[in-house]
């Protein structure tokens, strides 16, 4: 292993822009899709069916994987500008919105980004310490036969799991991850593989769930407000189980100049989504099939299953892992935007801008760098500080997401590409886009408004730092 404090690369290790070679394929690109779009959230995908129910429930789901796949295309038109193809790369997704449609629209593509991008990281800590109880009180009830008691305190684990970003936080860049993508794309499948596993056996040996194709109906403690609220929340649900659009710039900034970008990521947007959409259909439809309307909201971590102990402790471990990994594709962004602001802020600081480069012969040429060290570590205390006052911060991050769908997943792709191609006001093709558009907007103020009330609901119990199973 060589040390050097001098960035002495050799010229065919740069891109077109002075930057290090990229070495991103469309393998990697998918890991990285799949990584960010299958979360844990495929295992409440079972209450999101008993909510809207047989029909309107995998309809829902199709719609939306159709739609986010679409505005990908869109926006794996916009990496590049003017030209899609030979134009300056845009490496962030406030690039994009800054070289095609600047203005204002280029700090509330910031806020909405980045808030997204924080309240993720928030409740994936919260989401990974869930999974890691989960283990220890699926062995409780296996020991004592019951599935009363084993109430667990959730805080040592969030402080594990903020230990672990801690140390994967000093992965320089997205580029760096492609590995710890990898495998926790593995870790997403085994996971629902296993949900989906103990979904079909619970089928096969005998149950038989109330269902209802139009969900759980009115009644027996459900209130018509009630219903009104979940199904706003489970269409949420349903629209941001696909969401990727806050990192699909950054992802495509790493991939090899040839073949050209855009290209490359639009085969990996449809190769991700393709086979994100057929978990959730299998996972969505087999979890109400097994559970009907009294499915749980994660149907590992619920306890929707008991036995085998083993495999539910198995499948929780890959989830803890998949959000490990997760945590670090989302998070990137927000390094790199703060690391970018402190060097132009303060170019003649040591302290933020010099970094100590190594070459390591199982991963080539990397960097440390003693601000990164500091921001990224007070980052990570700071996600876990929070995950530790609110517990119910995942009703948060679901505000957060009703409101940042629209404008990252619909409305940017769309003004860009219409600001791209010059079209005419009130053609054919600009009014169905702006009609989907408004049609999405609406399902995000729904999803919000369900948010908000779950929000309500959760305040009387809300016990800062004593979060118990």
């Amino acid at each position: 292993m060589s040390f050097s404090l001098e960035k002495t690369y050799d010229d065919a290790k740069f891109d077109d822009d002075g930057r290090p070679k990229r070495t991103g394929t469309l393998g990697t690109a998918s890991a990285h899709i799949i990584t960010t779009v299958i979360g844990s959230g495929v295992l409440s995908l079972a209450w999101v069916t008993a909510q809207l129910g047989w029909i309107a429930g995998p309809v829902a789901l199709m719609a939306f994987s159709v739609i986010t796949w679409f505005t990908s295309v869109l926006l794996a038109d916009c990496y590049r500008s003017p030209d899609i193809i030979t134009g300056r790369r845009n490496y962030t997704y406030m690039d994009a919105v800054r070289a095609n449609l600047g203005g204002m629209y280029v700090p509330l593509c910031g806020v909405a980004q980045y808030a997204t991008l924080v309240g993720a990281t928030i409740g994936y800590t919260i989401t990974g310490s869930i999974s890691m109880v989960a283990v220890k009180r699926s062995n409780c009830f296996h020991k004592h036969h019951t599935r009363e008691g084993c109430h667990i305190s959730y805080n040592g684990f969030i402080i594990l799991f903020g230990l672990i970003e801690v140390v994967l936080s000093q992965i320089p860049n997205f580029h760096k991850l492609s590995v710890l993508s990898i495998i926790a794309a593995a870790m997403s499948f085994a996971y629902s593989s296993i949900g989906l596993g103990l979904s079909i056996a619970h089928v096969a040996g005998g149950a038989r769930p109330t269902t209802s194709i139009t969900g759980i109906p009115v009644g027996n403690g459900v209130t018509g407000t009630d219903k009104m609220f979940n199904t706003f929340s489970a269409l949420g649900n349903a629209a941001f189980a696909y969401a990727f659009s806050l990192v699909l710039v950054e992802i495509q900034d790493t991939l090899k100049s040839s073949p050209p970008e855009n290209k490359v990521m639009k085969k990996a947007a449809f190769i991700g989504i393709s086979i994100s959409t057929m978990f959730y259909m299998l996972c969505g439809i087999m979890g109400y099939a097994a559970f009907g309307n009294d499915a749980p909201g994660n149907i590992l971590t619920g306890f929707g299953f008991f036995e085998p102990f083993w495999l539910i402790d198995v499948a929780n471990i890959c989830i803890m892992i998949h959000l490990v990994g997760a945590f670090q594709v989302l998070c990137q962004p927000v390094y790199a935007f703060v690391e970018e602001w402190s060097k132009k802020k303060w170019p003649e600081s040591e302290f933020v801008t010099k970094e100590y480069l190594f070459d390591l012969p199982w991963a080539g040429i990397s960097s440390f760098s003693i601000f990164r060290l500091v921001w990224r570590t007070a980052y990570v205390v700071f996600t876990v500080i929070v995950a530790m006052i609110f517990p119910n911060f995942n009703d948060v991050v679901g505000l957060v997401g009703a409101i940042s769908f629209w404008p990252l997943t619909i409305f940017f792709p769309i003004e860009m590409y219409i600001a791209q191609a010059k079209l005419r006001r009130f053609s054919f093709t600009w009014i169905w886009m702006q009609i989907l558009s408004f049609a999405c907007l609406i399902i995000s103020l729904l999803a919000a408004a369900g948010s908000i009330n779950g929000l309500i609901k959760d305040l009387p119990t809300l016990k800062p730092f004593k979060s118990m199973s």
